[in-house]
């Protein structure tokens, strides 16, 4: 399941170990089972794209697309509840979740962040896995369709992960083009409500033998 570590490296905010880690990333897309050669190439493409210039730029692409808009959050229940109760009862049983299967947060992300769902499907079957992702394949559209109107690469996770769990990829050709401005997502960011859709790294959390 180590397919789910590396989902888990390219989602998360970019930093130097994960660009020193983006060579063992490439030999797992490359050998992954899982992956047909469309998902395999464009993810390949990706870890290109990270590794390519300076360490700020990709760090400024990562917060231009994750930070600054509802559509784009990874974190998952946002989606699903926006800031209502309803989400942070859905955290607490996730967390349950986690901790029923020795899985245990080191970090301070919340338990919906995308890296996270994935760095716990990592020490988990493949069926689990697959059942998990078709959950919140809604979810996964929805801000994989973000990304491939935004043309970004990042777009490569989301349709690989949608295949993984048994659906169809986004037709790329299908999703117009689009450019927000910066204003317009943190706009949306602070006046909209969420809409409606379901449910990390290495460095985010670990797995232990259940108790």
């Amino acid at each position: 399941m180590l397919l789910f570590k590396a989902f888990s490296a390219l989602l998360s905010y970019p930093s130097e170990g994960m660009r020193q880690a983006l060579p063992e990333i490439a030999d797992i897309v490359r050998t992954a089972p899982l992956l047909d050669p469309p998902r395999r190439d464009d993810l390949l493409a990706l870890i290109d794209e990270l590794g390519d210039g300076d360490l700020l730029a990709a760090e400024e692409r990562y917060v231009d697309l994750f930070d600054r808009g509802r559509a784009l959050s990874l974190h998952l229940f946002e989606h699903l509840h926006g800031e209502s109760r309803d989400r942070g009862e859905a955290m607490v049983e996730l967390k349950q979740l986690y901790e029923k299967a020795g899985f245990e947060l080191t970090a301070r992300e919340l338990p919906d962040y995308l890296p996270v769902v994935l760095e716990y499907l990592s020490c988990r079957d493949l069926a689990e896995a697959r059942d998990m992702l078709a959950d919140c394949a809604q979810i996964l559209t929805t801000i994989g369709r973000s990304l491939v109107a935004r043309r970004s690469r990042y777009a490569a996770v989301l349709q690989a992960l949608l295949v993984v769990a048994g659906e169809s990829p986004i037709e790329v050709d299908k999703v117009p083009p689009v450019k927000e401005r910066i204003e317009t997502l943190d706009r949306e960011w602070t006046e909209q409500p969420a809409f409606g859709g379901s449910l990390a790294s290495a460095d985010s959390a670990t797995c232990t033998p259940a108790a």
